[in-house]
């Protein structure tokens, strides 16, 4: 039946495309050339702000924008009428929990209850992603300080190691070994003292100062490294050293840094944008809770995504920064709008949503199993009974076009299966593209942005 009811779809929607290939106007995907920017060395504070200065680009080139809801392209948005009709024929779904936008340029390609917020699951991480942005900056970095109380002396630290947290929402096993082999270097076995945690420190996405100071604590010894930890060092570069820094004290949390630490090691996250191109690949539930508290919580992310995104304030609820409840609402427009505003935010950076959100074909990540058309720029949910996928798809003849598609129903499977029938149909009709467009091309530079630890000299 599941084989029948998609042959019907693809069907319905290939012959409204015939007429596409005429009636439709092409967009020309312009260049970013604007070089990129580094920011300077962040102190020691872990609520540094961003010094980050954008270069001076020209008038923005990116000239599309959220269009007005009437008037859509009437053959695309019949194609859309029925494939909803169909959904809700074959019991899927009701026709009030369904919502579709595609705009490419500014022209609107379809609308159905486009305006109107549905349960967006995953897609909140849109909000949350370009508000993180406008907040911080793409090359925002969280430090992370590591002090002492007292001196080195023959492979001991005579007194406490403190760990000042900087809200890094990555800091995993990886990070610890790092930390652990950079302490050993500079001659510390073992720390007579107590292991202090103070400020937001977070481990392997623990938020809980106590777990994540235990965590930390485990991973600075391999001789005490849990199966996990082990299985991570294995990924590592070959010959990487196995840190050894035993602590002999017990763990303490405290909500202020004390007044008598020597500076040791600051170990920067991964610039931002990384950050947030690893949350949306792997659709990271809690990088994006850290996130959405960093710059102020679920209202906050709500109205400035609002805002950033020109549509509006209803048409983005939220109650989380992951998307992790139904009660989080985006409507389909607003969706599309939120992409727009990161591309045109990234832009003088010479950056592009192609940076931030999974590339179908090239990034490795939770869609790795969907039947996606490749070079798709997505961001996909799941939650419960809603499906939802929104970015740009590369096409020939309409240049990259921007949709969201959002089903509510009892079948998400289902719902997934015809989303992506749905936009390989079109792009059948629109030509695929050999290449990723420049606007949504990621800088190649950003390959070697990593995360670092440096000795404080």
């Amino acid at each position: 039946m599941t084989l029948l009811k998609n042959l019907r779809l693809t069907a319905a929607l290939s012959i409204a495309g015939l007429a596409l290939i005429s009636g439709c106007s092409t967009s020309e995907s312009p260049q970013a050339t604007s070089p990129s920017s580094e920011n300077e060395a962040i102190n020691s504070s872990a609520n540094t702000t961003e010094n980050l200065t954008k270069v001076e680009a020209p008038v923005n080139k990116y000239t599309f924008s959220i269009v007005p809801p009437e008037n859509p392209d009437p053959v695309i948005n019949a194609a859309i009428a029925q494939y909803i009709k169909m959904l809700v024929a074959n019991g899927f779904a009701k026709e009030t929990q369904q919502g579709v936008w595609i705009q490419s340029g500014n022209s609107l390609l379809a609308n159905y209850r486009g305006t109107i917020p549905l349960p967006a699951a995953s897609i909140t991480k849109v909000a949350t992603s370009l508000v993180a942005l406008q907040t911080f900056g793409p090359d925002r970095q969280f430090v992370t300080l590591i002090a002492a109380t007292g001196p080195i002396k023959d492979g001991v630290l005579q007194g406490d190691l403190v760990v000042q947290g900087g809200e890094d929402p990555l800091f995993v096993w990886e990070e610890a070994i790092a930390l652990g082999n950079t302490l050993n270097k500079i001659g510390i076995k073992r720390v007579s003292g107590d292991l202090i945690i103070a400020g937001k420190f977070y481990m392997n996405f623990k938020t809980n100062p106590q777990t994540a100071g235990n965590l930390l604590k485990l991973g600075l010894n391999s001789k005490k490294w849990s199966k996990e930890a082990e299985k991570q060092y294995l990924s590592l570069p070959p010959g990487t050293p196995r840190p050894q820094v035993e602590i002999s004290g017990s763990l303490k949390v405290t909500s202020s840094t004390p007044s008598n630490i020597q500076p040791l090691v600051r170990h920067y996250s991964y610039p931002l944008a990384e950050l947030i191109k690893r949350m949306n690949r792997f659709s990271n539930n809690h990088m994006a809770e850290m996130l959405a508290n960093s710059v102020g919580g679920a209202k906050v992310v709500a109205r400035k995504a609002a805002e950033a995104s020109g549509v509006p304030p209803e048409e983005i609820q939220l109650i989380n920064g992951s998307g992790l409840s139904v009660e989080n609402r985006i409507s389909p427009r607003a969706a599309c709008a939120m992409f727009m505003a990161i591309e045109r935010y990234l832009q003088p950076y010479n950056m592009t949503i192609g940076d931030v959100f999974a590339i179908i074909g090239q990034d490795e990540g939770t869609l790795d199993k969907r039947n996606l058309p490749s070079l798709l720029v997505v961001k996909s949910g799941t939650l419960d009974n809603v499906s939802s996928l929104a970015g740009a798809l590369p096409t020939q003849k309409q240049g990259s076009v921007w949709f969201a598609i959002m089903n509510g129903g009892k079948n998400t499977d289902e719902f997934r299966t015809q989303q992506e029938d749905m936009l390989k149909t079109f792009l059948s009709q629109w030509g695929a593209v050999e290449s990723l467009p420049a606007e949504l091309t990621p800088n190649i530079e950003r390959n070697s942005k990593t995360s670092q630890t440096e000795v404080v000299k």
